[in-house]
């Protein structure tokens, strides 16, 4: 084989480093490439692989792999997920680092600062698994693609971070391998290098190209911190300037919401709940929470967005449940389905529809699927092995099956997943295995099954697949997952079990049966939709006008890229296909896993019962949301972002904006003349906002959230360095200064509150209300404009959040730390019911109202009962609201007396 390598550039540096370490029997031919059909469409500067039987591999990665391949080495799926991390999240960075070296004149610290986050994740991994290099003891094919994509962009193993040890050991013992060596010496020549740089100038820049790389710690916002061009605020200028006018006026769908010619419909579904359990904050986050941040910040775009979830309730696991518990599988249904539409209510998800899969028209839609692959050959009929209770008399389905795992020996595998190794298993396979209902030993019968016919559809599915990776935004572990699947080819599946509580299968000598739950339950999206519009094929049978985004837990990956489509391929009736779909890792309680049986971790229906606001754990889960990999629930992380996130920056900056306005002018934002310094700070406000943007296009939606907290420390520093309180007492000039930092500031906290509102739904209302910002005005642009003029008057100010205290979170600590689900909750500190927002909302314009009123009362110095009257009613409002919002109402401290 010849392996054909361009003089220029550094690309080829990983190939001819794999080369080298796999001893491949290659013949090196420098120089340009060959030019296949294909070559137009790809950079002159990449490599190419031809095969003795005449196929070219042009893929740098995939020329990699095959030269280890040819070893003898066989992928792990360690190996395979380093090489999709690669290809997905750190190569874009790396070649938009590249180019501000070569390009730019940018030095290696700032490179070095664009790529801290996957360097941290690098250094992370191997810390975590103690081995040496990335998939294992040995080096791999991982070692050399990823040390051959950082090389050229670090040539210097002294400018990595001193702190990351791991991966400074690691990058150091790739680069003293004599395979990398050679390459190294043999690409990176500075001619080479030179002339790779004047192609690159030719190119237009990455559109990564070192944009901040989001934190949370203030020294760490070097990003945002660059220095600003004159443009850029001249812009910012402008855009204030232009005032809420320039905002695009809010869209206000029919009801219900359907599609609309002309505008971007979005579609959005969480992968459904099974209905057997109580879902735990893994749960929340993984699937109904990330999807409802993202429904609402569509909304907030103006996208025509339908967001519909629901219980899944058919299949093995409810008929398990019903026998546990003594119910019918449909009172058990009923029961949980309430539990879990409570839950996700006081969490305030703002579901269009939240339905459930044992409807009517789960059945008709199901079974209309299923004949449509039946009538296009989709369909194989086989007998099979199946496990059958000779006790129990009946086949046991998967879930009622309990043995030992084949491949990693966990004893409580069950009959067709292990929950340790994560790998499928067909039951047969268990050892040791026991009926979950009598827990007698099952015997192996045969029974005749229905397979989808996987391999038929395998070629429309990877076209389809290629098609949506090329314009969708999938995980990087959503691709992974799905290629693994597809890697070796697919296999017939079975959607056919023995069971009683499911949708029947309308076909003869199968009427005994029903479908499997995972042919079944994705189409609940459909019937649920269906539920709430007889019009549903608008969204599901319309993918020229409809974009749909699929959230879930990466579990769940390979039923929703490869089972449901290749079904509704099958079925072709123009089906509506996933374009974006969005996989989290696992969120661990502590240090360990969550776990009802023994009573760890905070459940859905435990968190209200804490007394910490519904917000607050939106805004802890968002934060620490399992983007890129697993993540920890830590108490004393939530106090700590609690109170230093909250507390002390994103809340101490709104209520001192709004309070300087009640405080130093009478309630009305000030007149304001804008210094250079002003609009310096329009423009990194700006910045920090389209960043927003841009990461929550992407859903990424964990470091969207830094940018909302990066805003605010700025206007605390804006505030902290201007000194509003002392300018107010100085002369005319020194008014007009605390004039304008007082009315930027609370424009400031004006654009917060439209940008938090993803996240933090009822904070987000509560400062609408405070600072009485417009209905128009809740809407996002991409530019920060004056939404509360001179002129426009504030109502009543007052905390947004309130402080954890290390006694608190160590009791809760405790109470969650192993066998609360046999203790009687001790009664809540405070009493968090869900909100109504309209009456939220009234309650706000009935205290803003009221307190004007008494302002009014104390200025024209009417008479003091009077008075203690009207600030007894506005007590009590303030009370009803407190109570409404989540929060404890503070007992009023009288005058002189110190609050302890």
């Amino acid at each position: 084989m010849r392996l054909r390598l361009p003089v220029r550039g550094p690309a080829a540096l990983k190939v001819l480093a794999a080369a080298g370490a796999a001893a491949a029997p290659v013949q090196l031919v420098w120089g340009g490439p060959s030019e296949p059909p294909r070559a137009p469409l790809r950079p002159p500067w990449a490599p190419a692989l031809e095969l003795e039987s005449g196929a070219v591999l042009f893929s740098p990665n995939a020329i990699c792999q095959f030269f280890f391949l040819c070893r003898g080495d066989a992928p792990s799926d360690l190996g395979n997920q380093w090489l999709e991390w690669e290809a997905t999240e750190l190569q874009p960075v790396a070649a938009a680092a590249l180019y501000a070296r070569l390009v730019l004149g940018r030095k290696a610290p700032e490179a070095v600062q664009a790529l801290r986050e996957p360097l941290a994740h690098i250094d992370q991994s191997l810390a975590r698994t103690g081995a040496a290099f990335l998939a294992g003891d040995t080096p791999s094919v991982a070692d050399v693609v990823v040390w051959g994509t950082l090389f050229p962009v670090l040539p210097e193993e002294s400018s990595l971070p001193g702190e990351l040890q791991a991966l400074r050991t690691w990058f150091q013992n790739v680069t003293l391998l004599e395979a990398c060596r050679e390459a190294a010496d043999s690409v990176l020549m500075p001619e080479a290098l030179l002339e790779f740089k004047s192609y690159l100038q030719k190119q237009p820049p990455p559109c990564l190209a070192m944009h901040k790389a989001t934190s949370n710690e203030p020294e760490e916002e070097e990003g945002s911190e660059r220095a600003l061009t004159e443009e850029e605020i001249a812009a910012a200028a402008d855009a204030w300037a232009r005032g809420a006018a320039a905002l695009p006026k809010p869209w206000q769908p029919q009801k219900p919401v359907l599609p609309v010619e002309g505008m971007r419909n979005v579609l959005i579904t969480s992968a459904l709940p099974y209905v057997n359990n109580v879902p735990h904050l893994g749960n929340i986050i993984g699937c109904v929470l990330s999807a409802d941040t993202f429904a609402r910040y569509c909304r907030l775009r103006n996208w025509n967005t339908l967001y519909v979830c629901g219980t899944d309730e058919y299949g093995t696991a409810t008929e398990t449940k019903a026998v546990e518990e003594g119910l019918t599988p449909q009172e058990i249904c009923d029961k949980y389905h309430a539990i879990h539409a409570d839950i996700y209510r006081w969490f305030d998800i703002s579901f269009d529809c939240f339905g459930r899969t044992t409807t009517p028209r789960q059945t008709t839609i199901a079974q209309d699927i299923f004949q449509r692959l039946l009538a296009r050959g989709c369909l194989l009929q086989d007998t099979v092995e199946q496990l059958q209770c000779e006790g129990c008399r009946r086949f046991l389905a998967d879930r009622f099956v309990e043995g030992t795992c084949p491949f990693c020996g966990y004893e409580e595998a069950r009959g067709d997943q292990c929950d340790k190794c994560g790998k499928l298993i067909n039951a047969v396979e268990l050892k040791s295995p026991q009926c979950k209902l009598c827990r007698g030993v099952p015997v192996v019968k045969p029974t005749q099954h229905l397979f989808l016919d996987l391999p038929k559809l395998e070629q429309r599915l990877e076209a389809w697949l290629e098609q949506s990776w090329a314009t969708g935004d999938w995980t990087a572990n959503a691709r992974y997952i799905t290629r693994s699947w597809i890697r070796d080819g697919l296999k017939p599946r079975c959607i056919t079990r023995d069971l009683k509580w499911g949708t029947p299968v309308p076909l003869d000598g199968f009427r005994d049966k029903v479908f499997y739950v995972w042919f079944d339950a994705p189409i609940g999206y459909l019937s649920i939709t269906a539920s709430y519009t007889d019009q549903w094929e608008r969204w599901w049978k319309n993918p020229q006008q409809v974009e749909l985004y699929n959230f879930m837990a990466k579990d769940n990956v390979p039923f929703h890229s490869v089972v449901f489509p290749c079904s509704l391929l099958g079925a072709d009736d123009n089906y509506t296909l996933v374009n974006h779909l969005i996989a989290t890792e696992y969120l661990n309680y502590e240090d360990g896993k969550f776990s009802k049986s023994r009573g760890v971790g905070v459940f859905g229906d435990m968190a209200k019962d804490t007394g910490i606001p519904a917000d607050t754990w939106r805004f802890y889960l968002l934060y620490l949301r399992p983007e890129g990999q697993d993540s920890a629930f830590s108490w004393s992380d939530l106090m700590l972002k609690n109170n230093s996130e909250l507390l002390n920056n994103l809340g101490n900056f709104i209520n001192r904006a709004g309070m300087f306005v009640c405080k130093f002018f009478g309630g009305t934002v000030p007149s304001m003349v804008l210094a250079p310094d002003d609009k310096r700070l329009l423009a990194r406000v700006t910045l920090e906002l389209r960043q927003y943007h841009q990461l929550l296009e992407k859903v990424r939606i964990r470091d969207a959230l830094r940018c909302i907290l990066s805003i605010s420390r700025h206007g605390n520093q804006y505030i902290q360095v201007n000194e509003p309180w002392k300018r107010i007492k100085g002369d005319e000039k020194d008014r007009q200064r605390a004039g304008t930092v007082t009315g930027v500031a609370v424009n400031m906290a004006s654009l917060l509150a439209v940008m938090l509102q993803p996240y933090m739904p009822s904070v987000s209302l509560a400062i609408q209300g405070q600072l009485c910002i417009p209905p128009d005005c809740f809407v996002l642009s991409h530019d920060f404009t004056c939404t509360l003029p001179p002129g426009h008057r504030v109502g009543t100010v007052s905390p947004l959040f309130q402080k954890l205290e290390p006694e608190r979170v160590e009791a809760l600590r405790r109470r969650f730390g192993g066998g609360q689900a046999k203790q009687t909750p001790p009664a809540p500190e405070t009493l968090v019911a869900p909100a109504d927002p309209q009456r939220l909302q009234e309650l706000m314009q009935e205290v803003a109202r009221q307190g004007n009123h008494v302002r009014q009362l104390k200025a024209s110095k009417a008479e003091k009962a009077q008075v203690e009257v009207e600030v007894a009613k506005l007590l009590e409002l303030k009370k009803q609201l407190a109570s409404a919002e989540g929060k404890s109402p503070e007992v009023p401290v009288p005058k002189g007396k110190q609050k302890k």
